[in-house]
């Protein structure tokens, strides 16, 4: 049997009884890390070099993607929903954006990226393909970055985050609206600079946050669009707890 690098966050993942930093409960990781595949452009997905006007931080709440993948590919287990891990929200990633509704994409052509490199952020984004996407198609364009450079920003930019207490929102009612002002509160920025995407019947999805160019976070850009009404019911999938 293989054996894992396990990562115990409790108490010293909570820095109150009701806000979360952002670290697993619960992180494993194998001893051999599957090699990912090239990320490319596509007809659908082109290159896009652009000017950037402002970031992105998108993070997404791992028990409803849990639950999506155990319904549409029959329970399969992988690092991010088996394995004994339990993720709250995880890194997707940090995307520029363009000036406008457009942003830029698959800038330059890249390796593969180093195994060293995607063991140290797994337990941020436990996806080793997430890990080559997001470098690939966001973190080549931007300028002078190096994919150590971007995972240690972005990563560091996670670690920063707090949470409103998941649990006890998830059990009653609540809309997009509140959810916002209530994740802008513990973290200290405006409730605008904040979208909330979500899946059928109201589901938590992601959280997007935007950032201007020195990745301060500031209203998000209306031009740009994106996330749930305010005034829409948000349900947040908690997992079998």
């Amino acid at each position: 049997m293989n054996r894992a690098v396990i990562f115990l966050l409790g108490a010293a993942a909570v820095t109150t009884p009701a806000v979360a930093t952002a670290q697993a409960n619960a992180c494993r990781i194998p001893s051999t890390i599957e090699r990912p595949h090239p990320d490319l452009p596509s007809a659908s997905q082109p290159v896009r070099r652009l000017p950037i006007g402002s970031y992105t931080l998108a993070i997404s709440w791992s028990p409803e993607y849990c639950r999506s993948r155990s319904v549409d590919r029959g329970g399969r287990s992988d690092l991010q929903c088996g394995g004994g891990n339990d993720f709250g929200f995880v890194l997707h990633g940090l995307w520029p954006d363009g000036v406008g509704k457009d942003w830029p994409q698959y800038c330059q052509a890249t390796p593969i990226l180093p195994t060293a490199l995607i063991r140290q952020h797994l337990c941020a984004t436990p996806s080793p393909q997430l890990m080559q996407h997001e470098w690939s198609k966001h973190g080549t364009c931007m300028p002078g970055t190096s994919p150590q450079a971007y995972f240690a920003r972005s990563n560091a930019m996670f670690a920063r985050l707090r949470f409103p207490d998941m649990d006890g929102l998830s059990r009653r009612p609540l809309t997009v609206a509140e959810f916002q002002r209530r994740f802008a509160a513990v973290n200290r920025l405006p409730a605008n600079a904040v979208r909330v995407t979500t899946k059928k019947a109201g589901w938590l999805d992601e959280l997007w946050l935007c950032t201007d160019k020195r990745f301060r976070y500031t209203p998000c850009d209306a031009e740009q669009g994106g996330g749930a009404p305010a005034g829409q019911q948000l349900r947040i999938w908690r997992g079998h707890r």
